[in-house]
């Protein structure tokens, strides 16, 4: 069955591109916009992360303040773009790391994942085509040059451990040139001129409002995007790859009794990690095998199974509530890899928005990752958290949600647009019935 599309509210993030004269302000300028914002998830990139490594000549000449890094033949253009596209899409991308010290990129890189709005600073910000075509807003920071060139110096001095004639001698040589041959061009294409830079409070106030208003309306689209799923798993018929407990005597008795309002608190903790324990195990033999024979200590030959592949599996708690699966978890498998994702719900929007992750980081090759949350309403949350596995590597029949409730159409919805996921549930119930399975288990 083909899938339907879904993407993410951090797809085609909004990107700023702030460039102007070296010792200009630009990072003070994008700091002072990511603080007006005041989201959780805006992230600056510094276009110096991006120099090209050089060779041993070219590291010598470095070395002796004789290379020039201010023209645009030192930054790789290629990969910040490609890193560029891969977060526009809603993919993770790696970061270099380049250290002053070393004049080279480190051997460690950033992982950057799901900026609703991210703000790419540095002198050559608006100077290639293939970055410009993708920036929501272009803006020029603009400072006296004479004020450039002191703050320039006490920034190598302090942070990149340069003296000051060296220092003097690259802006004469390399920095105030190529400000007049590749910088200031830029100026004409920038959407905004900001002089003064953190002391132009209507300049950022203006940036602020322009990007609240782009926010807003990919809020709106997701929210028709939702819907219209909603409408599409209407329509659908169950997919056989939710798993339903079978309805055994046990389970009824467990389920009467975590549904009896009566029921105290102790039981139902005791019940629920019962039942949590039930589904983990069948979520567990959903894990790809491969057939072994073995001998055995009769020396009698035994065709068996053993794991295939990597064979690790691990588990993402969506908190709060999946953390209430884990004791279960502990339960059948005591060594098990976690990781966490906490998915909430803007009230001023109604969409759900991912404000922590942490995963291992060889999740893309467990052969079985399990999703945890006690109970599905509409399908948003379920959504977003199996779109970051499937964007950090894991391949969707690899992932299994474990719940114990799920409305059907918020069931659907998933299902419609990874297809090839499972899900073992032990109840399918009325669309948006009301979390209280973890209120129960946590009291609160």
């Amino acid at each position: 069955m083909p899938s339907e599309k879904y993407s993410p509210p951090w797809e085609n993030t909004s990107i700023i591109g702030v460039a102007g004269s070296s010792g200009s302000g630009k990072t003070s300028l994008a700091l002072a916009i990511r603080e007006a914002l005041n989201l959780p998830w805006v992230i600056i990139i510094s276009m110096d992360s991006f120099y090209k490594p050089l060779t041993k000549d070219q590291s010598v000449l470095a070395f002796k303040n004789e290379y020039d890094f201010d023209s645009p033949e030192a930054i790789d253009f290629d990969i910040l773009v490609e890193k560029l596209q891969d977060l526009k899409t809603g993919k993770k991308a790696e970061m270099p790391i380049y250290s002053f010290a070393k004049h080279n990129r480190e051997p460690e890189t950033n992982t950057i994942y799901s900026p609703s709005v991210l703000i790419l600073e540095g002198i050559f910000a608006l100077h290639d085509q293939r970055v410009l075509d993708m920036l929501d807003m272009k803006v020029f920071a603009e400072a006296d040059a004479d004020l450039c060139l002191s703050r320039r110096l006490v920034r190598d001095v302090k942070e990149r451990g340069r003296d000051i004639e060296g220092c003097i001698k690259q802006w004469f040589k390399w920095v105030k040139p190529n400000f007049y041959k590749y910088v200031q061009p830029q100026r004409e294409i920038a959407d905004l001129i900001v002089p003064r830079g953190i002391e132009n409070t209507v300049a950022i106030g203006m940036m602020t409002d322009r990007i609240n208003k782009i926010l807003l309306q990919k809020s709106r689209e997701h929210q028709v995007e939702l819907r219209r799923l909603g409408v599409v798993a209407q329509l659908t018929p169950l997919s056989p790859n939710v798993i339903v407990l079978p309805d055994t005597n046990q389970i009824r008795a467990i389920n009467t009794l975590l549904l009896d309002p009566n029921t105290d608190a102790e039981d139902y903790i005791f019940y629920f990690d019962r039942l949590s324990s039930i589904l983990i195990e069948r979520a567990v033999s959903l894990q790809p095998y491969d057939p072994i024979t073995i001998l055995t200590p009769q020396g009698n030959k035994y065709s068996g199974l053993t794991t295939s592949g990597h064979g690790s599996v691990s588990a993402v708690a969506i908190l709060r509530g999946g953390s209430i699966l884990e004791p279960g978890l502990r339960r059948i498998l005591p060594e098990c890899k976690t990781g966490r994702l906490l998915i909430q719900t803007n009230p001023r929007t109604g969409e759900p928005e991912l404000h922590y992750l942490q995963l291992a980081p060889d999740v893309e090759k467990h052969s079985l990752v399990m999703l945890l949350d006690p109970q599905m309403s509409s399908g948003g949350a379920a959504l977003m958290a199996v779109r970051v596995l499937v964007d950090h590597g894991v391949s969707e029949d690899r992932i299994v949600f474990v719940t114990y409730m799920a409305g059907r159409t918020g069931l659907q919805r998933m299902m419609s647009v990874f297809p090839n996921l499972r899900v073992v549930l032990c109840r399918v119930v009325d669309d948006m019935e009301v979390r209280w399975v973890e209120k129960r288990y946590l009291g609160c």
